[in-house]
C-alpha cells in the first residue's frame, strides 16, 4: 500500500513502481557468482551503488534485463514481474557449488522524478529515467508519461522493444544504457556478444520514429515496395519506438498504411 511522505520536496513526483519484481540473491560468493553470470561488471555497479545488466543466453540472446542493486548483505535485482520466476530459475540452474540463495523479496519500490528523497537511487540508463526507493511504496502528485520519456530517449523496455529468446541486447542500445562491460571477464552470451562489438556493423538498431496515428505494437513497418524494415512497439504522443533495420530506413515508410517518419536513430 502506498503512502505520502511529508518529507518530501513538494516538485518531487513518485508512485510505486508497476509490474516489478524484486529478487534477493544472498551469500558469501553472491559477488563472484553474479560477476560470471550478468552482462555488468559487479564492480563497477557496487561503486555506483546501482547499475543495469543482463542475463543472455549462451547464443547472446535475452533472458532478462535488470537492475542490480548491491547492499552490505545481499544483492537485489529489480526485474519484470513476468521475467522474475524464469531469471531465478536461470540462476539457480548455474548455482552449482556457489554459496549462493537465489528468493523472491517482498520488498517495495518507489519511481519517481525530481528531488530524490533519502536512500534514493538515480536509475542508472538515463537520468531522464529519475530515480528508485527499495524499501518503501510513496505515491505523491501525478505520475511521469514514462512511455514519453523513453521514446524521446531511446530507451528499450521488456514487453515492448526487449523480447526474452529473441533481443540482442546491443541492437536494443545496451552499450549506451550502461548495461554492458566489454572489460570484464565471461559471462554467460559473452562471446557472442563480444563478437558483436568488436568484428561487426550492428544491421539494427533502435530507432525513434513518428507515426500519423497510432498502430498496434508489435506492428511491422514496411518499405514502398513492400518490404520489410522493422517493427514499431511503444508509441506515445506521436512518437514510438521501432527496432529497424538500419539499411532501410530512409525513404518512405508504413506501418499498416500509416505513415512513418524516422526522426533519431544509432546511424543518425
Amino acid at each position: 500500500m502506498s503512502q505520502t511522505d511529508p518529507n518530501l520536496p513538494p516538485d518531487t513526483r513518485c508512485a510505486p513502481a508497476e509490474g516489478r519484481a524484486i529478487l534477493r540473491v544472498d551469500g558469501v560468493d553472491r559477488v563472484k557468482f553474479l560477476q560470471g553470470m550478468i552482462t555488468q561488471d559487479m564492480g563497477r555497479i557496487t561503486r555506483a551503488g546501482i547499475g543495469y545488466a543482463a542475463l543472455l543466453t549462451p547464443q547472446g540472446k535475452l533472458i532478462a534485463d535488470f537492475l542490480v542493486i548491491p547492499r552490505d548483505e545481499d544483492v537485489l535485482l529489480d526485474v519484470a514481474e513476468d521475467l522474475a520466476d524464469e531469471l531465478a530459475k536461470r540462476l539457480t540452474m548455474f548455482k552449482l557449488r556457489s554459496k549462493v540463495t537465489i528468493e523472491r523479496s517482498d520488498l517495495p519500490v518507489t519511481r519517481g522524478m525530481g528531488p530524490m528523497p533519502e536512500g534514493a537511487l538515480p536509475d542508472p540508463r538515463d537520468p531522464a529515467l529519475g530515480w528508485r526507493l527499495y524499501g518503501a511504496a510513496l505515491s505523491q502528485g501525478e505520475a511521469p508519461d514514462w512511455d514519453a520519456i523513453r521514446i524521446a530517449h531511446r530507451i528499450p523496455e521488456t514487453g515492448f522493444e526487449l523480447v526474452p529468446g529473441d533481443s540482442f541486447i546491443l541492437e536494443l542500445g545496451f552499450e549506451r544504457l550502461g548495461g554492458v562491460d566489454f572489460r570484464k571477464g565471461c559471462y554467460v552470451g559473452q562471446e557472442v556478444t563480444a563478437r558483436m562489438h568488436h568484428k561487426t556493423s550492428l544491421r539494427r538498431g533502435l530507432v525513434r520514429v513518428a507515426l500519423e496515428t497510432p498502430v498496434a505494437p508489435g506492428t511491422a513497418v514496411v518499405m514502398e515496395d513492400g518490404r520489410e524494415a522493422g517493427t514499431v512497439w511503444t508509441q506515445a504522443g506521436g512518437e514510438g519506438l521501432a527496432l529497424m533495420r538500419l539499411d532501410r530506413i530512409d525513404g518512405p515508410l508504413s506501418a499498416q498504411g500509416v505513415a512513418v517518419r524516422v526522426l533519431d536513430s544509432p546511424a543518425g
